[in-house]
């Protein structure tokens, strides 16, 4: 039978096939089709036969019937990926077409449009297996290879090893293998240890952007599956899903456009275009991954993830940039420059006086005699002094230039980062960390960041009649209600049928008003959807606070008109309203008084106020096609008026105390009415009780856009809350604060804050709440969208630029005190005290290890009671100043003593008096590390037993201290100390704690120490 009927067993296999997921009236579609599709084909085999008489013979004998032997297919679905995938790119609508629409598409994808693929492990599994998943390869990480090859590209290291490898050379040819080898050796071994040291760090910090840029990208995605709407991770999409997308939202995918209203696309991501694109089912159902939802909201079908998609390919080239230099990386920049060419000139001093000295037979060798003789001298000899003399003046420059104040950075900001993570607070943006130091004023959202974002309806009202009991409302007006609310929302409710349990999702706001409808007022909004069709609907937006929806009754075919949205807004829109029975009465201006006096009443007991009304379109304006497509704005009936409580988060005052104390002013700006804005604020602490609603405190949006700009710059200092505000109104307010010179953090969670998100120094906006788009445009995203972790991150960023300050007053002591000394030791006695591996030890204890220990300080109450740091105020204080030059003129005078007169002081020879030297300025760095724990305060060790990380690097400096002297005499050229050595090295470096707390009694002037070296 199946060589003489060519059928395409697999079509007509998938003809028979009919979807359990399809509605009856397709599914009788289906099963008709099918009957005619084999009906055609068995009569044109009847009617051409391939060969008349055997074919006519079997076919009459042939039983009556055909049996098809349809085997169910192995494969997931009955569509291949590259034509998906062609058919998004290509924005294919003759294809899709073929394919019978996103329906046909659905169907063949084994996926329903209204309740999602199947959702169990086994079919995501398969999927995934199919398709692929909605990830995307990345750029190869930077292995630590990559680093120590970086490393080796400083100049000053390279000289170094060159430096070594000839001492090396030499040494060995001077004085055999088993001699000659320390001197070259011990820089060798000194360099290698820096690189390497250098290198962990850096891949360690390239490790943690590479996390954090996992973090961020993982976007919360809502998808139904099984009918159920759930959010999951956007890397846990699969072709079929169906996805909901509302204003804000990162398309997640590529995909076909399902239903939805007043779509419109941002796809100059993309495209390269500005303008906005409409998406609608006939013209352009095509949603591409990595676009922006600018307006309106929509379920799509996904048809293509990960790499097969546009945007996968695009991002699969490109990586999070760890190397973004901060405005404080900038200016430290400048300040290793100056200090390095201080450095350069010091050690080129260094080299000519130590060249000159022993050119001209002033210096001696370690049994008293010439080491340069003129002729007699060997060329060998001579070359290793010239090459240790180098290597001596190139250490210098080592010493000199803080190549540690890059690192001191680049390790206190990824410490804070990953701390700061731990605390709510994911940076996007390095600079934003050091930014929030300097903030002077925090502008914030309201709901969800004072506010818990947990809403429920406390007070309804019908008329002017406060309603206890929902079942004393009139049949009419409840219908009337439901209408409003089944039909005018985002949000939707799943049930289990096994549960009594409704599950309700969309914007607190929308779950808080479905809740209510449903367990209050007895609800069922699919029954309620049943009976209308939806003609036009007008997304809510914060500038228009309000949304509107056209809707037929199917059954008497008569056009309804609901409004939803804030509530004086909604009620001037309205003539009439309907009292608590029902009945419909025109609305006077008493009335209208009345209603204001109830809204006032609601929002003074902070409850946010929504209304809803209603208009029945007469039906002379039913046939007039363009009048459906806007809704009208004016003749309505208020319906109801409903108020959400939504409480202030527990430790939200205690949060805005913080910042106020610190000297930052904290600013409401709230799309909510003066009076629900002022009740939150006086809660929350950001106005004092006795400030009065006409005070200048207190603002509308629609007041401060209309004030001319000067007396907008004199009143916004003043301004506390600014109520029913555009995000206009917030950009405004942020312009006019950063010409006043404030450094302004803001918060966001909408599209439309986008603007002054990206306006304002530090843009922070919400994780839970916000939208892509607002979370694209931040520096920080703040995690669980609450103000206390705002007050926060700016601990953070005061406690970076703390960290900062710290190793500079540091580092700077030990380069001053390093430079001196060899400048007048070399220029007097024709030597350096310190060798070239004596000097790398020094640099790695104060440049690594050194940055380890400051920069990982934790943020302390006492940061917050300093004011702001301003915009131009210099990274070296005058107290850094006075504290430094202390420190190193101290050190500077105990070494100079021991440098001319220790041989004497201690009855020592030459070798063991250079050890002390070294011994004591090693112990001075690491005393100073305590004094440099506190700029101001006096008492530099309270807190000290909570930061372990300190305490364990001074313990294994100490610790290797003492093995280079006492252990590695041939490696670092020291000689043993005794006890009394040892006590006199600690006695002398002990002393800069007590000379570091009485130069704090030293008053420093306001002028910066710098401006008086200016002509």
């Amino acid at each position: 039978m199946s060589n003489i009927l060519h059928v395409n067993l697999s079509s007509i296999g998938y003809l028979l096939d009919v979807p359990s997921t399809l509605s009856k009236p397709s599914k009788r579609w289906h099963l008709a089709f099918a009957t005619i599709y084999c009906s055609r084909a068995l009569h044109s085999l009847l009617n051409n036969p391939l060969s008349k008489n055997k074919s006519r013979k079997l076919l009459l004998s042939a039983p009556p019937f055909v049996v098809l032997d349809v085997k169910p297919q192995s494969g997931v679905l009955d569509i291949d990926q590259t034509s998906l995938t062609s058919l998004v790119k290509e924005k294919n609508l003759d294809q899709l077409i073929q394919l019978r629409g996103a329906e046909g598409v659905a169907e063949a994808l084994k996926s329903d449009t209204k309740n999602g693929i199947n959702g169990a492990v086994k079919d995501v599994a398969r999927r995934k297996e199919f398709f692929g998943s909605n990830t995307y390869q990345r750029p190869p990480t930077k292995s630590i290879f990559h680093f120590v090859e970086e490393a080796f590209k400083d100049l000053t290291i390279l000289v170094l090893l060159a430096c070594a490898t000839l001492s090396l050379g030499f040494g060995i040819k001077e004085n055999g293998a088993k001699e000659g080898w320390y001197d070259g050796g011990s820089i060798l071994v000194a360099v290698f240890l820096v690189i390497s040291v250098s290198a962990v760090s850096n891949f360690r910090q390239n490790r943690q952007f590479d996390k954090l840029s996992e973090v961020s990208n993982n976007i919360q995605v809502d998808v139904v599956r099984q009918g159920r709407r759930q959010q999951i991770s956007i890397f846990e999409i699969v072709v079929g899903d169906v996805v909901f997308l509302k204003i804000g939202d990162q398309v997640p995918a590529d995909g076909l456009f399902l239903d939805g209203h007043s779509l419109q696309v941002d796809e100059s991501s993309m495209t390269g275009e500005s303008d906005y694109v409409e998406v609608n089912t006939s013209l352009n159902p095509f949603l591409l991954s990595g676009t922006k939802v600018a307006d309106g909201y929509a379920q799509m079908l996904v048809t293509s993830v990960g790499m097969n998609t546009t945007w996968g390919e695009m991002m699969s080239t490109i990586s999070l940039d760890p190397n973004e230099q901060t405005p404080l990386q900038a200016r430290l920049d400048k300040l290793t420059s100056s200090i390095g060419k201080v450095g350069l000139a010091v050690a080129f001093l260094v080299l000519l006086v130590l060249l000159v000295r022993y050119f001209t037979g002033n210096t001696e060798d370690g049994n008293g005699n010439h080491e340069f003789n003129g002729s007699k001298t060997k060329t060998d000899g001579i070359m290793n002094a010239v090459v240790r003399i180098i290597a001596a003046a190139v250490t210098i420059v080592v010493v000199a230039i803080p190549e540690g104040l890059p690192l001191a950075v680049t390790l206190t900001l990824a410490y804070s980062m990953k701390r700061m993570m731990a605390d709510q607070a994911m940076v996007r943006k390095l600079s934003a960390c050091e930014t929030m130091g300097s903030a002077t004023t925090i502008c914030t959202d309201k709901t969800g960041t004072l506010t818990l974002n947990q809403m429920k309806v406390t007070k309804f009202w019908l008329g002017q009649e406060s309603i206890e009991d929902s079942s004393s409302i009139s049949t009419n007006l409840l219908k009337l209600i439901q209408q409003g609310v089944a039909f005018n929302t985002t949000g939707s409710i799943y049930r289990e049928p096994s549960l009594s349990k409704f599950e309700f999702s969309g914007s607190p706001t929308e779950k808080a008003i479905l809740s209510w409808a449903v367990l209050e007022l007895g609800m069922d909004m699919e029954r309620v959807k049943n009976n209308y069709s939806i003609l036009h609907v007008e997304a809510f937006n914060s500038e228009k606070k309000r949304s509107g929806i056209l809707i037929r009754k199917n059954a008497e075919n008569t056009i309804h008109a609901h409004w939803k949205g804030a509530a004086e807004m909604i009620l001037a829109m309205c003539s009439s309203y309907y009292d608590a029975s029902g009945s419909m009465k025109d609305m006077d201006d008493v009335d209208r008084m009345t209603f204001e006096q109830i809204i006032q009443g609601m929002a003074a007991g902070s409850l946010r106020c929504i209304a809803f009304a209603h208009r029945k379109i007469p039906e002379e304006e039913h046939e007039i096609g363009e009048d459906l497509k806007k809704i009208k704005e004016d003749s309505l009936t208020l319906i109801a008026l409903v108020g959400i409580k939504d409480p202030c988060r527990p430790g939200v005052r205690k949060a805005v105390e913080d910042c106020q104390y610190a000297g930052v002013h904290v600013k409401m700006i709230t799309g909510d009415n003066v009076f629900t804005a002022r009740a939150i604020a006086t809660e929350c602490g950001i106005l004092r009780p006795d400030q009065s609603i006409n005070n200048e405190a207190v603002v509308e949006g629609e007041v401060f856009r209309k004030y001319t700009p000067e007396e907008r710059m004199e009143k916004v200092d003043k301004i506390c809350v600014m109520a029913r505000s555009s995000p206009f109104d917030k950009l405004l307010m942020v312009q006019c604060l950063k010409q006043k010179g404030h450094v302004v953090a803001v918060t966001g969670d909408g599209t439309n804050d986008a603007p002054a998100l990206k306006e304002a120094d530090i843009g922070l906006s919400m994780g839970i709440q916000g939208t892509e788009v607002a979370k694209e445009s931040s520096d920080i995203i703040i995690l669980d969208d609450n103000f206390a972790s705002v007050a926060t991150v700016l601990r953070w960023g005061r406690c970076v630029y703390n960290n900062i300050q710290k190793f500079i007053q540091f580092q700077l002591t030990v380069n001053v005190a390093a430079l001196v000394i060899n400048l007048v030791a070399a220029a007097s006695a024709g030597e350096v005290p310190l060798t070239a591996v004596q000097l790398l030890w020094v640099n790695l204890i104060m440049d690594t290890l050194g940055a380890l220990a400051l920069a990982t300080e934790r943020p302390t109450k006492d940061l917050l009671a300093k004011p702001p740091v301003g915009r131009t105020e210099p990274l070296i204080t005058n107290t850094m100043w006075r504290n430094l030059l202390a420190q190193a003129l101290y050190q500077v005078l105990i070494l100079l003593i021991l440098q001319f007169n220790g041989e004497s002081i201690f009855g020592v020879n030459k070798k063991v008096k250079d050890t002390l030297i070294f011994n004591t300025f090693v112990l001075c760095q690491v005393f100073n590390e305590f004094n440099a724990r506190e700029l101001e305060r006096k008492n530099v060790f309270q807190g000290i037993h909570k930061n372990k990380l300190f305490l364990g690097i001074i313990g294994i400096t100490i610790i290797l201290q003492v093995v280079m002297v006492e252990c590695l005499k041939r490696f670092a050229d020291t000689e043993r100390l005794d006890w009394v050595q040892w006590g006199a090295c600690i006695g002398v470096a002990a002393a800069s704690w007590p000379i570091g707390w009485v130069v704090k009694f030293i008053p420093v002037s306001e002028k910066p120490f710098l401006d008086y070296l200016k002509w």
